[in-house]
């Protein structure tokens, strides 16, 4: 490419206007400052270079729960001064952010937005906003051990609408919530979605434009189950439960892969779970879960996902957040590794990994 020709693409790649949450409007405020862009630069591509700024921690909710579309976080407004937590109804964001929920309808509103970079898609180490002596952030899309939050459902209906898919939130284990008022929210692309309360119907709902959840805010909480039924054009499209489950009983281990390279390099992500008898995961579980390896690999790293444990990450123990915690491991030579994880009162677990 000649210099002329150069010079003309880069002032296209240049000619974007890029905007930092003004978009949605600062924090509550319902004030977007794209038409304002527009107007001034109206042959330029507008897009939003840093929107959102939720946050909220993996598996922990919190009551009452805002009935806006967006709020900001305070102590009693999603957040909890004393355990440093932050609710994950995803509806909380910081003094400058909103809610993806109030993101999307901005974004709707003004179709000519070419669409948005989130902050952020992981929790990350530092600015552990609000709370400043955790150790992360709570921004993430997903949290620092690689855990989805509920908040990844929502932008997977959003951004990935054709894949069939369903999702409630919060877990059904209160056993100090028992005939208490506890939303119920579903995260779906689809068209409707209707809740069964232990097997009940708590009504069908149709989305509506500029919406994007399904609530219901009023439900009671007894022990039993939930389960959301999604349709598109009237026809059943996805399903989703969630149970109330019994007491810690045993470790459930998963490897994200089972055959890794002995190059030092490779690693594999071993996930444990504490569950019930039945096998399902303890939502509010913190066990100290140990774990060992056997053959040519060692435990790179441990974690969680709690934004305030200050467990280095290379020790070999490591308490369960909201039911699971995480083990890196990688190996230096083939051979069979045999990964262990115990737990005081559980039945212990293991899985082998095959290293070439």
């Amino acid at each position: 490419m000649n210099s002329a020709g150069a010079g003309s693409a880069l002032a296209n790649v240049l000619d974007v206007e890029s905007l930092n949450y003004q978009g949605e409007g600062w924090g509550t405020s319902t004030s977007s400052s794209f038409p304002n862009f527009r107007s001034q630069y109206p042959n330029k591509m507008l897009q939003t270079s840093e929107s959102s700024s939720a946050i909220s921690t993996r598996g922990t909710y919190f009551f009452p729960v805002t009935t806006a579309n967006s709020a900001t976080v305070g102590d009693g407004s999603g957040g909890n001064d004393t355990s440093r937590q932050v609710s994950a109804y995803e509806l909380y964001a910081t003094s400058w952010g909103s809610s993806p929920d109030k993101v999307f309808a901005m974004q709707d509103k003004y179709s000519y937005v070419a669409g948005e970079f989130v902050w952020t898609g992981f929790d990350y180490l530092g600015e552990p906003t609000p709370y400043d002596s955790s150790r992360s952030s709570y921004f993430g899309i997903i949290d620092l051990a690689g855990f989805k939050k509920d908040r990844f459902y929502l932008y997977q209906a959003r951004w990935n609408s054709n894949v069939p898919m369903v999702h409630i939130l919060p877990h059904w284990t209160w056993p100090n919530r028992v005939g208490q008022v506890t939303p119920v929210h579903v995260f779906s692309a689809a068209d409707e979605v209707e809740l069964f309360v232990n097997g009940k119907s708590a009504g069908r709902q149709k989305k509506t434009a500029s919406v994007y959840r399904f609530r219901w805010d009023n439900i009671t909480y007894q022990p039993g189950d939930l389960r959301a039924v999604a349709y598109v054009n009237g026809v059943q499209w996805a399903v989703d439960t969630k149970k109330t489950v019994g007491a810690a009983s045993k470790l459930n281990i998963t490897a994200d892969r089972i055959t890794i390279r002995g190059d030092g390099y490779d690693l594999s992500y071993i996930t444990v779970a504490v569950v019930d008898s039945n096998g399902d995961v303890v939502p509010q579980a913190s066990n100290t879960v140990t774990f060992s390896v056997s053959g040519p690999g060692e435990v790179v790293a441990t974690d969680n996902g709690d934004p305030t444990d200050m467990t280095a990450f290379p020790s070999l123990t490591r308490k369960a957040f909201s039911g699971l915690t995480l083990a890196i491991v990688r190996a230096n030579s083939s051979g069979q590794v045999v990964v262990s994880a115990t737990s005081a009162g559980l039945t212990s677990t293991q899985v082998s990994l095959q290293v070439t």
